[in-house]
């Protein structure tokens, strides 16, 4: 097991609500996630990150002996360093060193099962070493083994950066294949006016937990970070018999570094398309508030921050303290509490689902060829069919529609090119 120093480092001129502990407790738990031995953690506050070493030259020395003493073989920072202040460090300490993102594009690489998965880890890596390729040439040859250095096929990528940028163009252009084929699903899905759902939060909040409860789904379940990596979509059916599809994504990390949003955007589509987002948030943890404000920010970043939103206070069964629940009920609207893993109150969660969808219902008269039956099945299925008459001309129905799928059905070309629609909305 390697052997790890962790250095977390907190600046003056932050101005988020992240204490040093909150930063150390993260790296420990991140660094436990990726397999590694924590030997011994060492915190510091700067003033303002130096170009050199990031943090001041006397700490480093000291770093470098404490490294030297316990016999550690990487360090681990809290923050993202530069190439030169990345080289100047393993100058000085003589051990391998890497920054947080590296310890998350390792915990990735760890956990891509899919090949699209571990092609977004590779491009991720690749964009992120591109620009640390400096002076002398320093390739990728200490991509041997370790924290930091595990990705695709585990091996050696002695290249040059022409070859890099070759692979980074061939990657975006698989994985756009891979965006292009997800379209065409969510396409059919579309034609068939089902809504979708989406689970998002900060990572290890319980959301596959969430996606096994209700669609008795068999996404894989550990405790640690960054778990689920690849998306899953499942059907499942509100308490009204109404069909939705609801998808697990990847979660979310405070300070999540932008060009990781970026090289996983592919994979969040599910978030952006979705027409009903489920925040879940782990309530039991300490920074429950700063976790919120972490996920909002990726979802603004994301684009996608004013889309409906119920938020599932999960956990809950940890809660020995009630009124922090009623507390955090009152400054979460539309948030139900939860217990994914003891399947706790999901019947609510359901419910508050199925409102979300049924909240705004357009009542109208529509009518269809007899050739599209499966449009009434739909309208039994998804809304409340009040008055039907089989006419020569077509079947004239009379109905209460759920406003979500009355604009899907107007902006199908196929179904408004076969259908009539009265204005006689009531």
């Amino acid at each position: 097991m390697e052997k790890t120093l962790l250095v977390s480092i907190k600046l003056k001129s932050e101005r988020d609500n992240w204490r040093l502990e909150d930063i150390a407790e993260e790296l420990e738990e991140l660094t436990l996630t990726a397999g590694a031995e924590i030997v011994e953690h060492i915190s510091c506050i700067c003033e303002r990150p130096t170009p050199n070493f990031f943090i001041g030259k006397g700490k480093t020395e000291e770093i470098a002996l404490l490294a030297e003493k316990l016999n550690v073989d990487t360090i681990i920072f809290s923050r993202d360093l530069s190439g030169t202040q990345q080289r100047n460090l393993e100058e000085v300490i003589r051990r391998k060193t890497i920054d947080r993102t590296q310890l998350i594009l390792d915990i990735f690489a760890h956990h891509a099962k899919s090949p699209e998965g571990k092609m977004q880890v590779e491009l991720a890596q690749l964009e992120y070493l591109l620009p640390r390729l400096v002076g002398k040439g320093l390739i990728l040859s200490r991509l041997g083994g370790g924290i930091g250095t595990r990705g695709p096929g585990e091996q050696k990528l002695e290249v040059d950066r022409r070859r890099i940028r070759r692979r980074i163009d061939k990657l975006k252009a698989d994985l756009k294949n891979f965006s292009l084929h997800r379209f065409v699903t969510r396409k059919k899905r579309k034609e068939k006016l089902i809504p979708s759902v989406a689970l998002v939060g900060y990572t290890n909040a319980g959301k596959s937990t969430l996606l096994n409860a209700l669609t008795h789904a068999a996404q894989p379940v550990a405790q640690g970070m960054f778990t689920t990596l690849d998306p899953l979509v499942k059907k499942m059916i509100l308490p009204n018999g109404q069909h939705i599809i609801i998808s697990d994504t990847v979660g979310f990390l405070h300070n999540l570094p932008h060009h990781l949003i970026q090289a996983f955007k592919a994979t969040l589509e599910e978030a952006i398309e979705a027409d009903l987002l489920i925040h879940v948030l782990d309530v039991s943890h300490p920074r429950v508030y700063e976790r919120n404000l972490a996920v909002m920010s990726v979802l603004k970043e994301l684009n996608i921050e004013n889309k409906p939103l119920l938020v599932a206070l999960n956990k809950i069964d940890l809660l020995d303290d009630k009124m922090w629940l009623e507390r955090l009920k009152g400054d979460f609207p539309h948030s139900v509490p939860i217990s994914a893993k003891l399947k706790q109150n999901l019947d609510n969660l359901l419910l508050e689902i199925q409102k979300n969808f049924l909240l705004k219902m357009k009542h109208l008269e529509i009518v269809i060829p007899h050739s599209r039956m499966d449009l009434v099945d739909l309208f039994y299925r998804e809304g409340k069919v009040e008055k039907i008459d089989y006419q020569q001309k077509g079947i004239k129905i009379k109905l209460s529609l759920p406003e979500i799928l009355f604009h899907k059905l107007l902006h199908n070309k196929e179904i408004e090119n076969n259908i009539g629609i009265s204005n006689n909305f009531y």
